[in-house]
């Protein structure tokens, strides 16, 4: 569910909100569950925890899955708000506690701050769009920013997993006789000529710079010369989807809050590329395969015919109730440390205030092209995580042709590393061997880290001519909310 073993579950909000929808005042829904209105009451209010049997009940009684309660959402939307109130613009910064409060009390009330932070801060920019004197125009910079956050915020929110799809994928897959792309792109060939009087040709090589690309009018499709039988097969699955899982892409795209109309066609592209990972990679026969050799990446890349980048994203969907993968988190960055792919599984949240951290193995990985590299990293908030890492390259087919590196990361909460390969010869439970991270300089509370790019939100900073450190931006004061927690100096770096 989401949790570490031994941390409670608070009902709270999502119980509240539970009960309004099914019409049911709280002596009608202690009446169901067989428990008292003042029990249900402080479980309305986070007095008292859930319990497994109140729990399962719960599920039963208002036809949800026990993983409704999981505190991953509450945690991402809490670290969302915490990004948009750190930004300069609030004027104060606001303690961690409070922001915490306020997603678990009021979520709808902290998504529509987020939302509020998102719009505030794509309108500043349009303005200094506007205001600049190499502006395009006027036109050019009033159109919605980047449609590509919001698609990524769309993968984000569903946890990077459709059940729908993984299950039509996984019918089709069975009815073409697929369970890998090693011989699929003749079998999908075969189906695009048969269903849909498409043709595949061969582009010709520096005729375009297409990977695929559908002439409707001529019936035919074509496809880069230098893809691989693995890619071959994936840009024909895709383009199977778009074909003929049209109804069940609108339909998910949707209620998705997709803001522009580049946004819903690149969100469709995304779902019918989610299609065709499925397909190639069967959910019950992939996850039987990854579990059986421990999630190695390159042993599954071998066995099902794909690449490396495609079997870490297919790693992070295996969400489906009832029999689910490691939840993985999964991210795809450039040196520049743009993050061109992100996708969660989990509770872990990827900046978009501040650049992410430096210190992550992600960024490593360039520096040792081809090779995976492993890190046990902390939060500031104690959560650690295990994280593989390594370099994909795409294009240069040709002395003068264009190459485009990135490096892609897979990682999991730490309790679930001893079910990796990679793990091996690692100690998980030594807090030494963790490295501390943060989700970015502006929002994170690290006081001592030499890393540090921008000051921290939150802290006034120290500025004597008499002293050097080797921290960047001290600061005087750190607000900090935990309990217990006391103001620190300057001096604790």
């Amino acid at each position: 569910m989401g949790r570490t073993p031994g941390r409670k579950i608070y009902a709270h909000a999502k119980l509240r909100r539970l009960r309004a929808e099914h019409g049911m005042n709280q002596v009608q829904l202690a009446r169901v569950l067989g428990i008292s209105t003042s029990y249900l009451n402080q479980l309305e209010h986070s007095q008292r925890p859930l319990t497994a049997p109140v729990l399962l009940r719960i599920a039963e009684a208002l036809g949800v899955e026990p993983e409704f309660f999981s505190e991953a959402d509450e945690e991402r939307l809490a670290t969302d708000l915490r990004a948009a109130l750190a930004d300069e613009a609030c004027g104060a910064p606001v303690p961690t506690g409070e922001a915490a409060e306020v997603a678990r009390d009021h979520p709808e009330v902290a998504r529509a701050l987020v939302a509020l932070h998102h719009r505030y801060r794509d309108a500043s920019e349009r303005v200094a769009a506007l205001a600049s004197p190499d502006a395009p125009g006027a036109s050019a910079a009033l159109l919605p920013a980047e449609p590509h956050d919001d698609v990524r915020d769309f993968f984000y929110a569903h946890h990077n997993h459709f059940g729908p799809l993984d299950t039509a994928a996984e019918r089709a897959a069975e009815d073409l006789g697929l369970d890998s792309a090693h011989r699929a792109a003749d079998v999908l060939r075969r189906r695009l000529a048969a269903e849909h009087r498409i043709k595949v040709v061969r582009a010709a090589p520096g005729s375009a710079t297409d990977t695929r690309r559908l002439d409707a009018a001529s019936g035919l499709l074509f496809l880069s010369p230098w893809l691989t039988a693995g890619q071959q097969a994936f840009q024909l699955a895709t383009q199977l989807a778009l074909l003929e899982q049209g109804e069940l892409l609108d339909a998910l795209v949707a209620g998705g809050g997709l803001s522009s109309p580049q946004a819903v066609s690149l969100a469709r592209i995304g779902l019918a590329n989610y299609f065709a990972g499925a397909l190639l990679m069967p959910y019950t026969v992939f996850l039987a395969a990854a579990e059986e050799l421990c999630y190695d990446i390159e042993v599954l890349q071998a066995r099902f015919g794909v690449g490396f980048e495609t079997v870490c994203h297919r790693l992070s969907t295996l969400q489906r109730s009832g029999r689910r993968g490691v939840p993985f988190s999964f991210l795809r960055v450039d040196r520049a440390g743009n993050i061109s792919k992100r996708q969660s599984a989990t509770d872990f949240h990827f900046s978009r205030l501040g650049g992410t951290c430096p210190l992550w193995t992600v960024y490593e990985a360039f520096s040792a092209p081809g090779r995976i590299l492993r890190q046990v990293a902390e939060m500031p908030d104690g959560k650690r995580y295990f994280w593989v890492a390594r370099t994909v390259t795409r294009g240069g087919f040709g002395h003068q042709a264009p190459r485009a590196e990135f490096a892609v990361a897979l990682g999991c909460e730490l309790r679930h590393a001893h079910r990796l390969v990679y793990a091996a010869g690692i100690a998980l439970d030594d807090p030494r061997a963790a490295t501390q991270i943060g989700l970015g300089c502006r929002i994170c509370e690290r006081r001592d880290c030499a890393q540090r790019a921008r000051p921290p939100a939150g802290g006034r900073l120290s500025v004597d001519p008499d002293r050097r450190t080797y921290v960047p931006y001290p600061v005087e004061v750190a607000l900090d909310s935990r309990p217990g927690a006391v103001p620190r100096a300057a001096e604790d770096g």
